[in-house]
């Protein structure tokens, strides 16, 4: 290492939340890297330690903080980003004076000069939080031209062709799989949601822009895209195709040195027959369905301000099933919304027995500030919401379970994660089937003697012999 690069101020990434939160943070690694920062995860040997925060519910919020205390302890400067940091500003400067900073998304485009004055000793005024969604046009053909700065939508020189321009981000690990933010924002107004607020209106990236980022990435030994956004299929509406998804997808798994595309984040309401069509039977795409449904009760959905029932939610599996019947799905679902009846959880119960569904992800309801449910009637009691959570969660392992095992015999392609064995269900490589996202849908191990002949990145066709729970255990139908 250079004299240069050892005198170089450290800066250590911790990124909490959602996969969208992994983009942004490798957007400011590329902007801290280019301005010298030596760049990595390890707070221990940090002069700066950048924790991008997530603000989402409760428990989230408290794992920022959390996270916060731990990394004031280790003596480096400490700065807040990300949701929790853009939410409340002040707020949480005021509570939380171990943190040095607190940097919103406006911050982003000179992130370097902030924590470089940080270093210096410089307090930084923490910004008054607003309703992001105000900074766009209502109309979303209106936006492409708007200046707003939305993470993961910045480009180090808009100018140039995007297939042309150098991508704005610097991977933080070196695995196969990797996050490809299609869009920002929210338009829909979910009774349970702030994070249209802090986030925004929906803001789609361009298809050359994903595309150029998909290539950048093909070329870094990413194998595997997972496509995401808060709302994967409004993807295109502001660019004044709403089909542009449909499109982009054929061209995406085409890309060189990528084997699999994943969509995640499907609003069932607008999840059109075509787009259906296109993640079911496109080669190279994932037939796997992220679906937030989260409830089955018309009379709950309404509150939530949102549309289906547990009929038109079948009818939307079974249309994905037609066309690909062993296709993944997931989903979300929150109990203990105000006003959920008895009648209302066995609606729901209902459904997700007959849903047949790979993965559910049970959360039990709390107000959000700056909601509209925080200000309804109807509050179901906190023990009632603890024994509805407990139930369902006990429900949908035992389901899921089933639904695991109904995959014995039948033969699955495994992208491999990991050759070491440990964690894994017989001892063997690591991967994923089509039907199983990174890091919430369960894993597959395939039973192979010589795991040297695998590495991180092999797509491996495997036929199921066995299921614990929602992993699976797969023997390679050829040798590798």
């Amino acid at each position: 290492m250079s004299a240069a690069a050892e005198s170089a101020p450290r800066v250590a990434l911790l990124t909490l939340g959602c996969a969208r939160n992994d983009v942004d943070s490798e957007e400011l690694a590329a902007r801290l890297s280019a301005d010298g920062w030596q760049v990595g995860t390890d707070g221990t040997a940090a002069d700066v330690v950048l924790v991008n925060t997530c603000g989402f519910v409760a428990s989230a919020k408290q794992e920022s903080i959390d996270t916060l205390l731990a990394a004031a302890d280790s003596g480096a400067r400490v700065v807040a980003t990300g949701c929790l940091a853009e939410r409340y500003g002040r707020e949480l400067a005021d509570s939380l004076p171990e943190a040095d900073a607190g940097l919103g998304f406006d911050h982003y485009p000179d992130i370097s000069a902030r924590l470089r004055a940080v270093l210096a000793g410089e307090r930084i005024e923490a910004h008054t939080p607003h309703d992001r969604r105000t900074l766009l046009p209502l109309s979303p053909v209106a936006r492409a031209g708007a200046r707003v700065v939305v993470p993961g939508h910045l480009s180090a020189d808009e100018h140039t062709p995007a297939h042309l321009r150098p991508v704005l981000r610097r991977r933080l690990d070196s695995g196969p799989v990797a996050s490809l933010k299609l869009a920002s924002g929210c338009d829909r107004r979910c009774a349970f949601c702030a994070i249209p607020t802090f986030r925004g209106a929906f803001v789609s990236r361009t298809p050359d822009e994903v595309l150029a980022e998909a290539e950048w990435l093909g070329r870094q030994g990413v194998r595997e895209l997972v496509l995401v956004s808060e709302n994967s299929t409004s993807y295109g509406k502001d660019l004044g195709d709403p089909r542009l998804l449909e499109k982009l997808l054929p061209q995406l798994a085409a890309v060189d040195g990528i084997v699999r595309v994943r969509v995640s984040y499907l609003q069932p309401a607008e999840t059109r027959p075509g787009l259906v069509e296109a993640i079911a039977t496109t080669p190279g795409v994932a037939a796997y369905f992220d679906l937030s449904f989260q409830h089955a009760s018309e009379p709950v959905l309404r509150r939530m301000r949102r549309f289906g029932s547990t009929e038109r939610f079948l009818d939307l599996l079974a249309s994905v099933r037609a066309l690909a019947p062993d296709a993944g799905a997931r989903c979300n679902v929150i109990v203990g919304f105000p006003g959920e009846t008895r009648a209302d959880v066995a609606e729901l119960v209902r459904f997700l027995e007959a849903a047949r569904l790979d993965a559910v992800g049970v959360f039990a309801y709390s107000d959000e500030d700056g909601t509209e449910a925080a200000t309804l009637p109807g509050k179901v009691r906190a023990d009632t919401i603890r024994r509805r959570y407990q139930r369902l969660g006990a429900l949908v392992e035992e389901l899921c379970a089933q639904r695991a095992a109904e995959r014995v015999g039948s033969v699955v392609e495994v992208l491999v994660d990991s050759v070491d064995s440990v964690g894994s269900v017989d001892g063997g490589p690591e991967g994923r089937a089509a039907h199983q996202a990174p890091e919430v849908d369960g894993s597959t191990t395939l039973t192979v003697d010589a795991t040297g002949a695998l590495k991180p990145g092999d797509l491996v066709r495997a036929r199921v012999v066995d299921s614990l729970g929602v992993d699976l255990v797969a023997v390679p139908e050829v040798a590798p």
